[in-house]
């Protein structure tokens, strides 16, 4: 039977939780908050949210594992960007071709060699299918828009981790990871 067993957090484990929540809490704001102004439009709960996952999703336990959760990232969201721009443009939006689009992006993915990224595009190109069926007008804009979410939460989680990686060695002369 599955158990759980409880572990003292350590001083790293703490700073990990905390910067992680920084690290969200910055996302939410430069998607919230400052990318609205540069942008000239307002964001919505779906940008915001996805910068947030992106954040969350390229937070790992340590540096490297960060950066490559990131260019992970950013490899199924460009395929399921190519995808999606290429239906969007030749096709109405209905579930068939969401279902058609997942199909694709996972042969693409196993055809690439990422199958690890085979989730990420799936729910990525699942994310920009049903958020484009609810506002057809601005379908077109939703793979760009959900790019550059990504780029946004994936730039914020990397640099943090790297950050309160570096710090912490300086405060506690401590390898963090």
């Amino acid at each position: 039977m599955w158990q759980m067993k409880y572990q003292k957090p350590s001083m790293g484990d703490i700073t990990y939780a905390v910067d992680m929540a920084i690290a969200c809490l910055i996302t939410y704001w430069v998607v919230a908050f400052l990318l609205p102004d540069v942008a000239g439009r307002p964001s919505t709960p779906v940008g915001m949210l996805w910068a947030v996952i992106s954040t969350v999703f390229v937070y790992k336990d340590t540096r490297s594992h960060s950066l490559s959760a990131g260019i992970s990232r950013m490899i199924a969201t460009i395929i399921s960007l190519a995808l999606c721009m290429s239906y969007l443009l030749l096709f109405p939006i209905t579930p068939f071709g969401m279902a058609a689009l997942i199909l694709i992006g996972t042969l693409v993915t196993i055809s690439l060699g990422r199958r690890e990224e085979i989730g990420l595009t799936a729910i990525t190109t699942a994310v920009v299918m049903i958020v484009a069926a609810n506002d057809p007008q601005n379908a077109l804009q939703q793979p760009l828009l959900r790019l550059a979410d990504t780029v946004i939460g994936i730039a914020i989680g990397v640099v943090c981790k790297w950050g309160a990686s570096f710090m912490f060695y300086k405060i506690v002369w401590e390898e963090i990871r």
